[in-house]
């Protein structure tokens, strides 16, 4: 992981086309900006996660139900 410090009003590039800025810092809060292509999708990540973990749900086969077995006598 790379690690910088950057002041408010700066920013850091990432390749050619995303451009992650520091709008404000207020007490313990951050607020960026993040300029980027509009084919990069961008999600914080509890969004991310909760996306990847519905196209998991929806790639899983459903469970197979197997009957139960007669009752012997």
């Amino acid at each position: 992981m790379l690690v910088l410090t950057r002041k408010s009003n700066q920013s850091i590039m990432i390749g050619d086309d995303i451009e992650v800025s520091v709008l404000s810092i207020m007490g313990e809060k951050v607020r960026i900006g993040i300029q980027a292509p509009r084919d990069i999708p961008v999600f914080r990540k509890e969004v991310y996660l909760e996306i990847q973990s519905e196209r998991q749900q929806e790639i899983a086969p459903a469970p197979v139900s197997t009957p139960a077995p007669a009752p012997t006598q």
